[in-house]
């Protein structure tokens, strides 16, 4: 069961995003995750001089849910735009998607929101048909955490 609101979860992310380092493209991103538990994990984006180096806000929130003792997203939502713009709707990149893949489940949601408060909601299958996952690396899946 739902610990936060979305306009909790919605809120947190803006916060987040806020706390982005995007010196150079300038556009923040917040994302929050709310794990199987009902706790709730930040992340923002951090760009590097060296720019492929950066760290995308769902990886930071990832991590993070990982270093509290998390295992399972149970919604994330990421919110995004220009520093002194509006939230636009700001979808998980390829990679970030792959990352949320690796830890969720069909009940997992995906929310997104823009700067009018619009939601979209997904699950992991509409943003990433046909996943790679576990059960594509048999002889690791079984292997503990």
């Amino acid at each position: 069961m739902p610990t936060v609101t979305e306009d909790e979860l919605f809120e947190r992310a803006v916060e987040a995003r806020q706390r982005a380092y995007a010196r150079y493209s300038h556009f923040r991103v917040g994302a929050v995750i709310e794990d199987e538990s009902g706790v709730i994990h930040v992340g923002c984006n951090v760009e590097n001089a060296a720019y492929p180096v950066g760290i995308c806000a769902e990886a930071g929130a990832i991590s993070a849910m990982r270093v509290a003792g998390g295992t399972r997203i149970r919604r994330i939502a990421v919110v995004g735009g220009l520093a002194d713009g509006p939230e636009t709707v700001c979808a998980p990149c390829g990679a970030c998607r792959q990352r949320i893949a690796e830890f969720s489940d069909a009940t997992t949601r995906i929310l997104l929101r823009d700067g009018a408060g619009n939601v979209q909601r997904f699950d992991l299958s509409s943003l990433l048909p046909a996943a790679f996952g576990p059960v594509n690396v048999l002889p690791l899946s079984s292997a503990p955490e």
